[in-house]
Protein backbone atom coordinates (compact mmCIF):
# COMPACT_ATOMS: atom_id res chain seq x y z
CA UNK A 1 0.00 0.00 0.00
CA UNK A 2 2.79 2.37 0.87
CA UNK A 3 4.40 1.82 -2.50
CA UNK A 4 1.14 2.48 -4.30
CA UNK A 5 0.65 5.66 -2.27
CA UNK A 6 4.12 6.88 -3.08
CA UNK A 7 3.55 6.31 -6.79
CA UNK A 8 0.30 8.30 -6.64
CA UNK A 9 2.04 11.20 -4.96
CA UNK A 10 4.73 11.25 -7.63
CA UNK A 11 2.15 11.19 -10.40
CA UNK A 12 0.31 14.11 -8.78
CA UNK A 13 3.51 16.10 -8.52
CA UNK A 14 4.16 15.52 -12.20
CA UNK A 15 0.60 16.51 -13.04
CA UNK A 16 0.87 19.70 -10.97
CA UNK A 17 4.17 20.57 -12.63
CA UNK A 18 2.65 20.02 -16.08
CA UNK A 19 -0.35 22.22 -15.26
CA UNK A 20 1.92 24.96 -13.92
CA UNK A 21 4.08 24.81 -17.03
CA UNK A 22 0.96 24.99 -19.23
CA UNK A 23 -0.30 28.06 -17.34
CA UNK A 24 3.07 29.80 -17.64
CA UNK A 25 3.19 29.12 -21.40
CA UNK A 26 -0.40 30.32 -21.77
CA UNK A 27 0.43 33.52 -19.95
CA UNK A 28 3.44 34.05 -22.18
CA UNK A 29 1.31 33.53 -25.29
CA UNK A 30 -1.23 36.02 -23.99
CA UNK A 31 1.52 38.53 -23.24
CA UNK A 32 2.90 38.04 -26.77
CA UNK A 33 -0.56 38.62 -28.18
CA UNK A 34 -0.86 41.82 -26.16
CA UNK A 35 2.54 42.94 -27.41
CA UNK A 36 1.49 42.30 -31.01
CA UNK A 37 -1.69 44.29 -30.54
CA UNK A 38 0.24 47.19 -29.07
CA UNK A 39 2.68 46.95 -31.99
CA UNK A 40 0.08 47.76 -34.62
CA UNK A 41 -1.80 50.50 -32.79
CA UNK A 42 -1.63 53.78 -34.70
CA UNK A 43 -0.27 56.81 -32.91
CA UNK A 44 0.19 60.50 -33.79
CA UNK A 45 3.21 61.36 -35.94
CA UNK A 46 6.07 63.57 -34.77
CA UNK A 47 5.52 65.86 -37.75
CA UNK A 48 2.69 66.95 -40.05
CA UNK A 49 2.29 69.71 -42.62
CA UNK A 50 3.70 70.79 -45.97
CA UNK A 51 7.37 71.63 -46.46
CA UNK A 52 10.63 70.50 -48.07
CA UNK A 53 14.21 69.62 -47.15
CA UNK A 54 17.47 68.75 -48.87
CA UNK A 55 18.50 65.12 -48.49
CA UNK A 56 22.22 64.35 -48.38
CA UNK A 57 22.32 61.54 -45.83
CA UNK A 58 22.88 58.78 -48.38
CA UNK A 59 26.67 58.79 -48.40
CA UNK A 60 27.38 57.43 -51.93
CA UNK A 61 25.32 60.31 -53.42
CA UNK A 62 26.11 62.93 -50.80
CA UNK A 63 27.50 65.24 -53.47
CA UNK A 64 24.24 64.96 -55.42
CA UNK A 65 21.61 66.44 -53.07
CA UNK A 66 17.95 65.62 -53.57
CA UNK A 67 15.38 68.25 -52.67
CA UNK A 68 12.40 66.47 -51.13
CA UNK A 69 8.93 68.01 -51.09
CA UNK A 70 6.44 66.43 -48.74
CA UNK A 71 2.95 66.73 -47.34
CA UNK A 72 1.79 64.96 -44.19
CA UNK A 73 -1.95 65.29 -43.51
CA UNK A 74 -3.03 66.40 -40.04
CA UNK A 75 -5.02 63.15 -39.81
CA UNK A 76 -2.06 60.93 -40.74
CA UNK A 77 -0.71 58.54 -38.12
CA UNK A 78 2.16 56.12 -37.63
CA UNK A 79 0.49 53.49 -39.82
CA UNK A 80 -0.46 55.76 -42.73
CA UNK A 81 0.98 54.63 -46.10
CA UNK A 82 3.94 56.51 -47.53
CA UNK A 83 3.75 57.34 -51.24
CA UNK A 84 6.79 58.34 -53.27
CA UNK A 85 5.85 60.40 -56.33
CA UNK A 86 8.39 60.64 -59.15
CA UNK A 87 8.14 63.63 -61.48
CA UNK A 88 8.53 63.74 -65.24
CA UNK A 89 11.27 65.32 -67.33
CA UNK A 90 10.25 68.75 -66.00
CA UNK A 91 12.11 67.77 -62.80
CA UNK A 92 9.49 69.54 -60.68
CA UNK A 93 8.99 67.83 -57.34
CA UNK A 94 7.12 70.78 -55.85
CA UNK A 95 4.44 70.66 -58.55
CA UNK A 96 4.13 66.90 -58.16
CA UNK A 97 3.51 67.35 -54.44
CA UNK A 98 1.18 70.33 -54.71
CA UNK A 99 -1.14 68.66 -57.20
CA UNK A 100 -1.68 65.73 -54.83
CA UNK A 101 -2.06 67.52 -51.48
CA UNK A 102 -5.87 67.36 -51.55
CA UNK A 103 -5.77 63.67 -52.46
CA UNK A 104 -3.34 62.96 -49.62
CA UNK A 105 -5.67 64.71 -47.16
CA UNK A 106 -8.70 62.84 -48.41
CA UNK A 107 -7.08 59.41 -48.61
CA UNK A 108 -4.80 59.91 -45.62
CA UNK A 109 -1.46 58.99 -47.16
CA UNK A 110 1.94 60.60 -46.60
CA UNK A 111 3.18 62.26 -49.77
CA UNK A 112 6.90 62.40 -50.62
CA UNK A 113 8.09 63.92 -53.91
CA UNK A 114 11.88 63.80 -54.42
CA UNK A 115 13.25 66.18 -57.05
CA UNK A 116 16.16 64.93 -59.17
CA UNK A 117 17.49 68.16 -60.57
CA UNK A 118 19.11 68.60 -63.97
CA UNK A 119 22.12 69.97 -62.13
CA UNK A 120 22.90 66.79 -60.22
CA UNK A 121 21.00 64.15 -62.23
CA UNK A 122 21.34 65.31 -65.84
CA UNK A 123 19.97 63.36 -68.83
CA UNK A 124 17.87 60.22 -68.89
CA UNK A 125 20.89 58.14 -67.86
CA UNK A 126 20.99 59.63 -64.36
CA UNK A 127 17.24 59.77 -63.78
CA UNK A 128 14.97 57.68 -66.05
CA UNK A 129 17.52 54.86 -66.29
CA UNK A 130 18.69 55.08 -62.70
CA UNK A 131 22.38 55.77 -63.37
CA UNK A 132 23.03 52.06 -63.85
CA UNK A 133 25.47 52.79 -66.67
CA UNK A 134 27.56 55.81 -67.54
CA UNK A 135 25.83 55.61 -70.91
CA UNK A 136 22.65 53.56 -70.71
CA UNK A 137 22.26 53.43 -74.47
CA UNK A 138 25.62 51.71 -74.79
CA UNK A 139 25.82 49.33 -71.84
CA UNK A 140 29.03 47.46 -71.11
CA UNK A 141 30.84 45.93 -68.17
CA UNK A 142 33.37 48.76 -68.28
CA UNK A 143 30.71 51.48 -68.02
CA UNK A 144 28.57 49.77 -65.38
CA UNK A 145 28.29 51.94 -62.27
CA UNK A 146 28.47 50.39 -58.80
CA UNK A 147 24.99 49.68 -57.44
CA UNK A 148 25.47 52.00 -54.47
CA UNK A 149 25.75 54.94 -56.89
CA UNK A 150 22.57 54.09 -58.81
CA UNK A 151 19.91 56.76 -58.40
CA UNK A 152 17.56 53.91 -57.48
CA UNK A 153 19.73 53.14 -54.46
CA UNK A 154 18.88 56.42 -52.70
CA UNK A 155 15.16 55.63 -52.37
CA UNK A 156 15.16 53.11 -49.56
CA UNK A 157 17.61 55.09 -47.37
CA UNK A 158 15.39 58.14 -47.93
CA UNK A 159 12.38 56.09 -46.84
CA UNK A 160 14.14 55.08 -43.61
CA UNK A 161 15.28 58.67 -43.03
CA UNK A 162 11.71 59.96 -43.34
CA UNK A 163 10.34 57.23 -41.08
CA UNK A 164 12.70 58.26 -38.29
CA UNK A 165 12.01 61.97 -38.69
CA UNK A 166 8.23 61.64 -38.55
CA UNK A 167 7.96 58.57 -36.28
CA UNK A 168 6.31 56.33 -38.88
CA UNK A 169 5.93 52.57 -38.34
CA UNK A 170 5.41 51.82 -42.03
CA UNK A 171 7.38 48.76 -43.13
CA UNK A 172 6.86 49.37 -46.86
CA UNK A 173 6.29 52.25 -49.26
CA UNK A 174 4.32 52.81 -52.46
CA UNK A 175 5.41 54.44 -55.73
CA UNK A 176 3.69 56.52 -58.38
CA UNK A 177 5.72 57.74 -61.33
CA UNK A 178 4.47 59.72 -64.32
CA UNK A 179 6.13 60.04 -67.74
CA UNK A 180 9.90 60.01 -67.05
CA UNK A 181 8.89 59.14 -63.49
CA UNK A 182 6.93 56.17 -64.85
CA UNK A 183 10.15 55.00 -66.49
CA UNK A 184 11.99 55.42 -63.20
CA UNK A 185 9.23 53.50 -61.39
CA UNK A 186 9.08 50.38 -63.55
CA UNK A 187 12.88 50.16 -63.76
CA UNK A 188 13.09 50.56 -59.99
CA UNK A 189 10.89 47.47 -59.70
CA UNK A 190 13.15 45.57 -62.09
CA UNK A 191 16.52 46.59 -60.71
CA UNK A 192 15.60 46.70 -57.02
CA UNK A 193 13.62 43.45 -56.65
CA UNK A 194 14.18 43.24 -52.89
CA UNK A 195 13.09 46.79 -52.09
CA UNK A 196 10.53 47.45 -49.36
CA UNK A 197 7.99 48.17 -52.06
CA UNK A 198 4.29 47.48 -51.54
CA UNK A 199 2.36 48.90 -54.53
CA UNK A 200 3.51 50.69 -57.67
CA UNK A 201 1.88 52.71 -60.46
CA UNK A 202 3.95 53.33 -63.59
CA UNK A 203 2.02 55.88 -65.64
CA UNK A 204 2.38 57.37 -69.11
CA UNK A 205 5.95 56.21 -69.68
CA UNK A 206 7.55 57.25 -72.96
CA UNK A 207 9.09 53.80 -73.39
CA UNK A 208 9.90 50.70 -71.36
CA UNK A 209 12.59 48.20 -70.43
CA UNK A 210 11.11 44.79 -71.23
CA UNK A 211 11.70 41.65 -69.16
CA UNK A 212 13.54 40.16 -72.14
CA UNK A 213 17.09 38.78 -72.15
CA UNK A 214 17.16 38.75 -75.94
CA UNK A 215 17.01 42.54 -76.18
CA UNK A 216 19.89 44.72 -74.99
CA UNK A 217 19.44 47.28 -72.24
CA UNK A 218 17.83 49.82 -72.08
CA UNK A 219 15.00 48.25 -74.12
CA UNK A 220 15.48 44.80 -72.61
CA UNK A 221 17.57 43.22 -69.87
CA UNK A 222 20.46 41.74 -71.91
CA UNK A 223 23.85 43.25 -70.95
CA UNK A 224 22.31 44.57 -67.71
CA UNK A 225 22.97 43.55 -64.08
CA UNK A 226 19.67 41.60 -64.00
CA UNK A 227 20.23 39.74 -67.28
CA UNK A 228 20.19 36.30 -65.70
CA UNK A 229 17.67 37.03 -62.95
CA UNK A 230 14.40 35.23 -62.39
CA UNK A 231 11.78 37.94 -62.85
CA UNK A 232 8.92 35.69 -61.79
CA UNK A 233 8.48 37.13 -58.29
CA UNK A 234 8.08 40.64 -59.70
CA UNK A 235 4.87 39.63 -61.44
CA UNK A 236 3.37 38.76 -58.08
CA UNK A 237 3.71 42.41 -56.98
CA UNK A 238 0.84 44.89 -56.90
CA UNK A 239 1.68 46.84 -60.05
CA UNK A 240 -0.53 49.09 -62.16
CA UNK A 241 0.33 50.18 -65.70
CA UNK A 242 -1.65 53.37 -66.24
CA UNK A 243 -2.03 55.60 -69.32
CA UNK A 244 -4.50 58.02 -70.84
CA UNK A 245 -6.18 56.68 -73.98
CA UNK A 246 -5.67 60.11 -75.59
CA UNK A 247 -1.91 60.05 -74.95
CA UNK A 248 -1.39 59.20 -78.61
CA UNK A 249 0.79 61.97 -80.06
CA UNK A 250 3.75 60.28 -81.83
CA UNK A 251 5.55 63.62 -81.95
CA UNK A 252 5.17 64.42 -78.27
CA UNK A 253 8.15 66.12 -76.65
CA UNK A 254 10.75 63.74 -75.16
CA UNK A 255 9.12 60.72 -76.85
CA UNK A 256 11.99 58.54 -78.08
CA UNK A 257 11.90 56.99 -81.53
CA UNK A 258 14.24 54.47 -83.16
CA UNK A 259 13.99 51.10 -84.88
CA UNK A 260 14.06 49.20 -81.58
CA UNK A 261 11.81 51.24 -79.31
CA UNK A 262 9.23 51.79 -82.07
CA UNK A 263 8.50 48.06 -81.88
CA UNK A 264 6.75 48.94 -78.62
CA UNK A 265 4.45 51.31 -80.55
CA UNK A 266 4.56 54.87 -81.80
CA UNK A 267 2.97 56.63 -78.83
CA UNK A 268 2.64 56.30 -75.07
CA UNK A 269 -0.78 54.69 -75.20
CA UNK A 270 0.22 51.80 -77.45
CA UNK A 271 3.56 51.37 -75.68
CA UNK A 272 1.85 50.97 -72.30
CA UNK A 273 -0.39 48.25 -73.76
CA UNK A 274 2.62 46.57 -75.35
CA UNK A 275 4.63 46.53 -72.13
CA UNK A 276 1.73 45.17 -70.10
CA UNK A 277 0.97 42.45 -72.66
CA UNK A 278 4.62 41.40 -72.98
CA UNK A 279 5.01 41.30 -69.19
CA UNK A 280 1.95 39.06 -68.90
CA UNK A 281 3.35 36.75 -71.60
CA UNK A 282 6.64 36.50 -69.72
CA UNK A 283 4.84 35.63 -66.50
CA UNK A 284 2.86 32.94 -68.33
CA UNK A 285 6.02 31.49 -69.88
CA UNK A 286 7.58 31.34 -66.41
CA UNK A 287 4.39 29.78 -64.98
CA UNK A 288 4.11 32.58 -62.46
CA UNK A 289 1.14 34.39 -60.96
CA UNK A 290 0.50 37.71 -62.68
CA UNK A 291 -0.99 40.30 -60.33
CA UNK A 292 -0.44 43.36 -62.47
CA UNK A 293 -3.33 45.50 -63.69
CA UNK A 294 -3.69 47.73 -66.73
CA UNK A 295 -5.88 50.83 -66.78
CA UNK A 296 -6.58 53.34 -69.54
CA UNK A 297 -8.07 56.71 -68.65
CA UNK A 298 -10.79 57.74 -71.06
CA UNK A 299 -10.17 61.07 -72.75
CA UNK A 300 -6.97 61.78 -70.83
CA UNK A 301 -3.79 62.81 -72.62
CA UNK A 302 -0.32 63.34 -71.16
CA UNK A 303 -1.78 65.02 -68.10
CA UNK A 304 -0.07 64.68 -64.73
CA UNK A 305 -2.97 66.05 -62.65
CA UNK A 306 -5.64 63.75 -64.11
CA UNK A 307 -3.36 60.73 -64.15
CA UNK A 308 -2.09 61.24 -60.60
CA UNK A 309 -5.63 61.50 -59.20
CA UNK A 310 -6.49 58.19 -60.87
CA UNK A 311 -3.26 56.64 -59.57
CA UNK A 312 -4.06 57.43 -55.94
CA UNK A 313 -7.50 55.83 -56.35
CA UNK A 314 -5.83 52.66 -57.64
CA UNK A 315 -3.40 52.65 -54.74
CA UNK A 316 -5.86 53.63 -52.00
CA UNK A 317 -9.39 52.76 -53.16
Amino acid sequence: MNQIYIVKVRVNYILVAFIALFLICSCNVEEQKKDKVIDVVSEPLLLTGTADFVYTDYAPLKDKPIKVYYHIPATANTLSPILFVFHGSDRNGKYSRDVLVANANKQNFILVAPEFSDEFYPTADAYNMGNIFVDGDNPSANTLNSEETWTFSAIEPLFEFIKIKIGSKASTFDIFGHSAGGQFAHRYLLFKPNAKLNKLVAASSGWYTLFDNKIDFPYGTAKSPVEFSDYGNLFNKKVFILVGDADTDPNSADLRHNSIVDQQGLNRFTRAQYFYTKSRETATNLSRTFNWKYAALKGVGHDFAATSAAATLLLYP
